[in-house]
């Protein structure tokens, strides 16, 4: 299966980050699909994610991670220096998950919420499930 992140389909910061990770991704490894959509759904069940979950998340190698291990290792298939961010895995899970569990409930506040859904170029659209 390829490298999915599912993402929060309402929230501009994540937009931006897969928008982000598209130009970063030259490859096309990554596929994108929301939370909120059938085919995020049925992945978080078919990987028994929490219920709970609004923030980003990876499916990579059948197993699926959460929260700053996602995006983290994200990151190391990014091209230019953003693979360095990956080392940050070394750093304690619940200190990184603090940090970034403050960003993510700060998320619709401080970068708001779509109004709208972004449209793809043609070729962007190829990695949208």
């Amino acid at each position: 299966m390829d490298k999915v992140i599912l993402f929060d389909g309402k929230c501009n910061f994540c937009d931006r980050s897969v928008q982000f990770v598209i130009k970063k991704d030259p490859k096309g490894l990554f596929k994108f699909a929301s939370l909120q959509s059938d085919i995020g759904k049925d992945l978080l069940n078919k990987y028994n994610a929490p219920g709970d979950i609004d923030s980003f998340v990876l499916i990579e190698d059948n197993k699926c991670y959460f929260k700053s291990t996602a995006a983290l290792r994200v990151c190391k298939n990014l091209k230019g220096a953003w693979k360095l961010a990956y080392f940050l895995l070394v750093v304690p899970k619940p200190l990184r998950d603090f940090f970034y569990g403050m960003i993510a409930k700060n998320r619709y506040k401080w970068f708001g919420i779509k109004e709208s859904c972004m449209l793809p170029s043609p070729e962007e659209r190829k990695r949208f499930l």
